[in-house]
Order: C-alpha cells, then sequence, then structure tokens
C-alpha cells in the first residue's frame, strides 16, 4: 500500500445529522408503500444500515448487489455484476443505495439492468456524490454530500479494503517518492 495521510472531510456528527435528514425525506416520499432497499456492495454497507433505520414510516425490505468496478484508487470504467437480486422485481419500489456516485457507470449500468426487471420506480440514494467525474448521464434523487474530486475513504468506503470502519469520511493524501502513481 502506497504512504499516505487521511485528513478528515465530513464529520461524524455531520454524518448522522445527514443521513437522518435523508431517511425523513425518503420516509415522506413513500410513506405508506414498501420499498426494497439495493445495497451496492460493500461500501454502502455502513451507509445503508443507518439510512433504513431512520426510515421509519416505510415497509423495508433489504437486498444486496455486489459489483466490480475498481482496482486500487482507479476506475476500471468495466462493471462486473458479482451477485445479483435473489428475487422478482415486478412492480416493487425500488431504492438503490450507493456510497459514492463518481463517475456514474456503475449506477447507469445497474439502473438499466434493474429497469429491465419492470420495477414500479427506482430512485438512488448516494452518501456522496462527485459530479465533476462524471461521465455517464446519471441523476441522484438523494444525495448526503456533493464533495470535490479526492479519493476519500471511511464510513463504508475503502482503500485496499481498509478503513470502511473509520465514523467519518477522509481525504487520502498520498505521499512519499510512489505518490504519482
Amino acid at each position: 500500500m502506497k504512504q499516505h495521510i487521511l485528513k478528515e472531510m465530513i464529520s461524524e456528527q455531520a454524518i448522522r445529522t445527514r443521513v437522518a435528514e435523508l431517511g425523513r425525506q425518503i420516509s415522506a416520499d413513500y410513506a405508506g408503500k414498501s420499498v426494497l432497499a439495493v445495497g451496492v456492495l460493500k461500501g454502502s454497507v455502513i451507509f445503508m444500515a443507518d439510512l433504513v433505520r431512520e426510515m421509519e414510516s416505510v415497509n423495508v425490505e433489504i437486498g444486496f448487489l455486489a459489483v466490480s468496478s475498481y482496482k486500487g484508487t482507479k476506475s476500471t470504467g468495466e462493471v462486473r455484476v458479482l451477485h445479483d437480486l435473489d428475487r422478482p422485481l415486478d412492480d416493487t419500489h425500488l431504492l438503490i443505495v450507493e456510497d459514492i456516485l463518481d463517475t456514474g457507470n456503475t449506477l447507469s449500468y445497474l439502473k438499466k439492468m434493474l429497469t429491465v426487471r419492470k420495477p414500479a420506480s427506482i430512485k438512488i440514494v448516494s452518501l456522496l456524490n462527485k459530479p465533476e467525474r462524471r461521465v455517464a448521464d446519471i441523476e441522484l434523487d438523494y444525495e448526503g454530500f456533493e464533495i470535490p474530486d479526492e479519493f476519500v475513504v471511511g464510513y463504508g468506503l475503502d482503500y485496499d479494503g481498509y478503513y470502511r470502519n473509520l465514523k467519518n469520511i477522509c481525504t487520502v493524501e498520498f505521499t512519499g517518492s510512489d505518490a504519482s502513481e
């Protein structure tokens, strides 16, 4: 692993406050309905767990998709589905829960893949949004925080599998002779 320094970008308290706000907003939008919250593994797990606990006036079912599109700090541009949902989606209200919207390739691919299965609706919530990096035509229905084009870890986001357990969001500043690799 490259030498690096972590610097806090978003505090634990700011995350808690925003997740509670998102939960209330989503609850109001889906009041009286059942929703299948679909977490995109692995990064969304912590965000999704906190978010669904804030969705109090909604019947929430939980499902997961596992996809791969990153190697280290870089997007490969190729989306591979490693684990799919295990039930029909006809007439189901889907809420795709993602940790970060970056290039948009993953969410664009997933939305097209899930639309074919005829759900009643598809909405997307992402904890973080990096609009500067967008290459795919995809929009969020719910956004936690808009952030600049920096590599971040914490609260489910990782660097080669590490730092998912941080309670805040930190930037990763690479140091030493390998910083430009």
